[in-house]
Formats: C-alpha cells, sequence, structure tokens
C-alpha cells in the first residue's frame, strides 16, 4: 500500500478538514456523508466521527481509493 504524507503545520486537524484538504472530499458535505456512512478509516479503524483530531503519525483511508493512505506529518513554519 502507497502512504501519501500530509504536512500540517498545527497541532492537530479534524477529520473532515483532513479529506478536505487532502483532496478526498472536494466539499464539507461530501467529507461528512463520507464519515457518517462508515467509508473513513482512521488508523485502520471505521471513524464517524468527523470532530475527530488528527495529530501527526495518524493515517487516514478509505475504500474509494483501496491501494493508498494518508499520513498527516507535522510541518514546521
Amino acid at each position: 500500500m502507497k502512504t501519501e504524507q500530509i504536512a500540517i503545520t498545527s497541532e492537530f486537524i479534524k477529520l473532515d478538514s483532513f479529506l478536505k484538504f487532502a483532496g478526498l472530499a472536494q466539499t464539507g458535505g461530501q467529507a461528512k456523508d463520507a464519515i457518517q456512512a462508515g467509508a473513513v478509516l482512521v488508523n485502520g479503524a471505521v471513524c464517524t466521527m468527523r470532530g475527530k483530531k488528527l495529530r501527526p503519525g495518524d493515517v487516514v483511508s478509505t475504500p474509494d481509493i483501496p491501494d493508498m493512505q494518508f499520513e498527516v506529518v507535522s510541518r514546521a513554519d
């Protein structure tokens, strides 16, 4: 499985915002729908909390892109 690193400059990013930031969702509504449908995994487990705080080291994946996962990494300013 390929891992793409997504750098954030803050301490954390909420799951719904991460989906938009990483390009996995076009809108907040699409992000919300995917999360509520159980189509988003955080660290290998289904997550239905759109406000879930992702921190560096967390990995997000979705069945829509089966061979790809997205890792949150820290980027210092």
